[in-house]
């Protein structure tokens, strides 16, 4: 008997913490905006050559399997990122070169949104900044997404893989 009130205890704690993180991403916006900053020692022409060549990216990104192109939408590209979180579909939506380029998610997920990157010139290269508009629909992940994965977790991982592409080390900022 005793195993059994242990076994049940245990399962009510889990059901309590399950619920005390849903009601707390409840209270937590829908949508947010983050924003990281890369710096390199490269011209911006070349940050922006590895931000569009689609192809090439599982080659320094970091946690990308592969990409899969798609017909172009409306003339801008579309394809699917597999990540260890799983298949994405991105499609570019704006494309300024070399100063601008956004993309935005077109999988039919719970979470979603675009990123801006801003390629700028530096005086001993370029700086690229992301910055997200995001949303997550569910309270439950809108939680583990602010507080334990954090909104800047892709991000940073994207522009340290960028760094490290370029043969540097990664110089990251707000």
């Amino acid at each position: 008997m005793t195993a059994w009130k242990w076994v049940l205890g245990l399962l009510f704690v889990l059901i309590g913490i399950v619920a005390i993180i849903w009601v707390a991403g409840m209270f937590l916006p829908r949508d947010h905006m983050a924003s990281r900053m890369g710096h390199y020692q490269v011209p911006p022409e070349k940050v922006w050559a590895a931000l569009t060549d689609i192809d090439a990216m599982p080659s320094w990104r970091i946690g990308l399997k592969s990409v899969t192109r798609l017909p172009d939408k409306n003339g801008l590209p579309v394809h699917v990122e597999d990540t260890s979180a799983g298949k994405m579909t991105f499609e570019t939506t704006l494309v300024d070169p070399p100063r601008r380029l956004v993309r935005g998610m077109a999988s039919d997920l719970p979470f979603g949104g675009t990123w801006t990157f801003d390629v700028a010139p530096a005086p001993d290269g370029s700086t690229l900044r992301i910055t997200e508009n995001g949303y997550v629909s569910n309270p439950f992940f809108r939680f583990i997404s602010r507080y334990v994965i954090g909104y800047t977790s892709e991000m940073n991982k994207y522009l340290t893989g960028l760094a490290q592409h370029f043969g540097e080390k990664p110089q990251i900022r707000d």
